[in-house]
């Protein structure tokens, strides 16, 4: 079990945008190609201090790579390919000097419309939003992919027939223990926590429990604290947080609050959610007629206390990070194909537009990696 903590801690300590205080990264930022003005997945340098950007290459030819993970070794990325039933999991080599991906080989998805996925050492699960499935994949000496070894099909519905007529898994992330598999599943207004059996070639996703949310709500992201006491779940169509007590598996509810403003009256499209390093301020974004990422202040107990709402300058911002050295937030803006850079008060937990922009088409994923 030590491997399995240890695992994880590495793991997080490459994809969390909290890794290092500073120094020069690779932004890799995954999108949708069809239709739109991208062209694959994007892979620029970044420079912590100033957050500068340098295109250095575009791997193209790729359909919809829309959600990306890298290995632990920095040495591979994988991406999903969301193209409805023909859906498939890509694996490429990352050439980390020349800021290149050299394609590996796919395997179908083995559900339509995949979204998410996590990489450790020995298996790359994914999340399949329209099939309802969670697909385990695993990694081969070379980085490339094996055929799916477990699918597991989810089955339920919620209140709201057209937008959860059946599963919709939307997330899968590993718990700060790297024992579970938290798995939201929108559709189904339901959180599932799964044992994870790493190095098995059969059972490696085993259903430890399971909790329901408010009818729908449609659970989308879950992100843990720094802590791993905490975790923090949103709800992509009430707009409301969820918070969580976390212990060994377990989830225990202890707060919901809203991520909208009293007065708001429009479409609610939440979508991603991200905690600074300190632990001490949570952010979540809001599509629909929004736009916007709100601002809550974190308490000792790890209860939410709300602080305010920023318009994100930029239509439908799907994904966000906080940058390595927390000076800075990248918002994704899908449907106005830039990305908006904001600075970070780590004291206060205010944004303030920093008027840089990255100009590609239909983000989707911001993934930072540390040069070797």
């Amino acid at each position: 079990m030590k491997k399995i903590y240890a695992m994880a801690i590495a793991t997080m300590s490459i994809f969390s945008v909290h890794a290092q205080s500073s120094g020069d990264y690779q932004l890799l930022v995954g999108t949708y190609t069809a239709p739109g003005k991208s062209e694959g997945i994007y892979i620029y340098n970044y420079q912590s201090k100033t957050a500068g950007t340098h295109l250095v290459s575009v791997a193209k030819n790729i359909i919809n790579p829309s959600y990306l993970a890298v290995s632990k070794d920095r040495e591979f990325v994988y991406a999903v390919n969301e193209d409805a039933d023909k859906s498939t999991i890509s694996a490429f080599s990352f050439d980390q000097s020349g800021g290149k991906l050299n394609f590996l080989n796919k395997q179908d998805a083995k559900g339509a419309d995949p979204c998410y996925l996590i990489a450790d050492e020995y298996n790359v699960i994914s999340a399949n939003y329209s099939g309802g499935t969670i697909s385990v994949f695993g990694r081969q000496a070379d980085g490339s992919l094996s055929p799916a070894k477990q699918i597991i099909q989810h089955t339920g519905s919620g209140p709201d027939k057209a937008r959860q007529e059946s599963a919709h898994v939307h997330m899968v992330r590993f718990t700060p223990d790297g024992k579970y598999v938290v798995v939201n599943d929108l559709g189904m207004d339901m959180v599932f926590l799964y044992q994870y059996n790493q190095e098995s070639q059969q059972d490696i996703l085993v259903l430890k429990d399971s909790l329901s949310v408010k009818p729908g709500s449609g659970p989308r992201h879950i992100v843990f604290s720094p802590s791993g006491k905490n975790a923090y779940l949103v709800h992509e169509m009430s707009g409301d947080v969820t918070v969580f007590d976390y212990n060994d598996g377990q989830l225990k509810k202890i707060q919901e609050i809203s991520m909208l403003a009293p007065d708001f009256k429009g479409e609610t499209g939440a979508a991603d959610i991200q905690i600074s390093s300190d632990g001490k301020f949570l952010y979540s974004s809001n599509r629909g007629t929004a736009n916007a990422i709100t601002t809550f202040a974190v308490g000792k107990d790890g209860k939410l206390t709300y602080k305010t709402i920023t318009p994100t300058l930029g239509k439908g911002p799907r994904a966000f990070v906080i940058d390595p050295s927390g000076k800075w937030l990248l918002v994704g803006h899908q449907y106005t194909d830039e990305i908006v850079i904001f600075s970070r008060n780590s004291l206060n937990g205010s944004l303030k537009d920093s008027g840089k922009r990255i100009e590609v088409g239909a983000p989707v994923s911001i993934v930072f990696v540390p040069k070797k």
